[in-house]
């Protein structure tokens, strides 16, 4: 897992735009074409995976590297914008699951990257509110929301705090969760899951991108904890479901 301090280091601002994504155009930037042309083919592949009847209105960038935070831990967020109304009340519970596993085994089965940085891809829907202050259509090659280089003073070493409490609590659940039934196990993760989710949040919804509860939710996704958490359950179904074969029985 990554190093804590280093991390937490990598939280400042940018004087420009990462200049392997963008090139500066006046008092703006646009994406360089051959990124643009290679996210618009990534998308496409995306799109055929999906193999859903979904009517896409936009291809968006956004996340760190569409703004002036942006760092060697950075990924490229790639958003494929869908109307989720164009589904039945039926349907969408169904089609949310779906996409959720596709995106998934997508990222899973592919290691794409744009310059080192990893290219996630994500189907939303456009009714969602986004919070980010870096947006760009992709898809019409247009700035949907200006990054917009903000006076932010972040307090490192509450964040470094925060971030090994929920490190320490992570760790517990797990332990905890190791010699539970398979349900009770599963329901304990998903219950901290939910929890660091809504922590997160909450945090976007009062204090924006800066917020202590967005950058520690950061810090966890870049040290390997959200993995970890999310990784658990399958090691333990695996782990319960297998038959250990002794020597003596041979």
């Amino acid at each position: 897992m990554s190093n804590l301090q280093s991390i937490i280091k990598s939280f400042h601002l940018q004087d420009e735009l990462n200049p392997k994504v963008w090139k500066s155009e006046g008092d703006s930037y646009v994406m360089r074409p051959l990124v643009r042309a290679r996210l618009l083919e990534i998308a496409n592949i995306f799109i055929e995976f999906l193999d859903v009847n979904v009517v896409i209105s936009d291809i968006t960038m956004t996340g760190s590297l569409a703004n002036y935070n942006w760092s060697q831990y950075s990924d490229i967020d790639l958003h494929l914008m869908a109307d989720f109304n164009q589904f039945s009340e039926e349907e969408l519970p169904l089609y949310k699951e779906l996409f959720t596993l596709k995106k998934t085994i997508f990222n899973d089965k592919h290691n794409i990257k744009i310059f080192g940085y990893d290219v996630e891809l994500y189907l939303q829907d456009s009714n969602e509110p986004h919070v980010s202050t870096g947006v760009y259509s992709v898809l019409n090659d247009e700035w949907i929301t200006d990054p917009k280089k903000e006076d932010v003073e972040v307090n490192k070493e509450r964040i470094k705090q925060k971030s090994q409490q929920w490190m320490d609590i992570i760790d517990g659940v797990i332990e905890n969760a190791q010699d539970e039934p398979i349900d009770e196990a599963k329901n304990l993760i998903k219950k901290y899951r939910d929890k660091l989710k809504k922590y997160r949040t909450s945090g976007l919804s009062e204090g924006g991108e800066y917020s202590d509860e967005n950058l520690v939710f950061k810090v966890l996704r870049r040290n390997g904890y959200i993995e970890k958490l999310i990784n658990f359950t399958n090691k333990h179904i695996d782990k319960k479901l297998s038959l250990k074969e002794k020597l003596s029985n041979l």
